[in-house]
């Protein structure tokens, strides 16, 4: 083949190998555009102000949740226990206030204690204990939500006002969606410039060679579940402040939007890879998913079947990259 000939096949190899890499980098933000014009051309409605701050609203406890989540899968790990944790979270602190007379503003901190010790456990269970994590934090799951009907007696608990506030707004912005924010930033800040977020994708990418390296594996395992029941309780709050009171079936399912939300943002079950920008681009393409399904009257029950169609998608691109890589 000449030279002049193979020039424009090269050019064609890099403009696709291009279009791979952007899209490789991208992928997310990509569908996350798609999907939004998809339910404006289906409902006009769809971006009205009003409508885009409720998908805000309607991500944040999934957004909340999946960074936290994050740090676990970052590291090759799964928390299956994040709903059950956020239940438990909410049930706590508001029954401190409700029977135990405390003041409101300690439901701020008591419901993220227990959150941070939830996760502990778990992560000590899995770091220590040589329990694999899928147990580790399904047993967690049934102890959390088991716990939370044993407090709460089955009913909902009344939430104070400093609590009902995270269900409010400051000017026209939801706080929920500030909460959002400001958990996505600290995410960031966390996996990107600190030697604790740095030291798991390493942990991630390669467990053995992390230890030869001389990173502290078992003690940084143990504080990423731990972070991810700190984060989890703060989405039961936010949760419970919508609610304006603690409900002991809150957040039930609210694991696998997590774990999808993840997997959807770019990272991989294998671990090594993931950052909060990616997922919470993912927490916001379920939220419009759900939010234009609803403005065309689709019912919860085909809700689930497109849901669960699309974390299956999300993992089957997961599994193709890992393979290609």
């Amino acid at each position: 083949m000449s030279s002049s000939a193979a020039a424009p096949e090269a050019i064609k190899r890099s403009g696709r190998h291009r279009v791979t890499e952007f899209l490789a980098e991208n992928g997310a933000l990509v569908g996350l555009v798609l999907v939004a014009l998809v339910m404006f051309i289906a409902t006009p409605k769809f971006l009205t102000t009003q409508n885009l701050l409720n998908v805000g609203v309607q991500a944040a406890v999934t957004a909340i949740l999946a960074f936290g989540m994050t740090f676990v899968i970052v590291t090759a790990g799964i928390d299956l226990s994040v709903g059950s944790v956020a239940a438990l979270s909410a049930i706590c602190a508001g029954w401190a206030v409700t029977t135990g007379g405390m003041p409101g503003w300690l439901a701020l901190v008591i419901g993220p204690l227990v959150g941070l010790l939830a996760g502990a456990v778990s992560g000590l269970a899995v770091a220590y204990g040589k329990l694999p994590a899928f147990i580790a934090t399904l047993a967690m799951l049934s102890i959390a939500r088991g716990l939370t009907l044993v407090v709460s007696g089955g009913r909902p608990i009344e939430m104070p006002g400093a609590v009902t506030w995270l269900g409010a707004n400051i000017g026209p912005v939801p706080v929920p969606i500030v909460v959002m924010i400001v958990a996505a930033i600290i995410t960031s800040f966390i996996l990107t410039r600190t030697v604790f977020g740095r030291s798991l994708y390493a942990i991630g990418g390669n467990e053995e060679a992390a230890r030869l390296a001389g990173l502290p594996v078992k003690r940084t395992t143990a504080a990423v579940y731990a972070l991810s029941g700190l984060f989890a309780a703060i989405a039961g709050l936010v949760l419970a402040g919508r609610l304006a009171s603690a409900q002991p079936q809150a957040a039930a399912g609210y694991e696998l939007d997590a774990i999808a939300a993840v997997v959807i943002g770019g990272a991989s079950l294998s671990g090594g890879v993931g950052k909060a920008s990616g997922t919470l681009i993912g927490a916001l393409v379920l939220a419009v998913i759900r939010n234009g399904l609803n403005l065309l009257n689709v019912t919860a029950f085909w809700q689930q079947v497109v849901i669960g169609l699309v974390i299956a998608l999300a993992v089957g691109i997961d599994v193709l990259r890992h393979r290609r890589s």
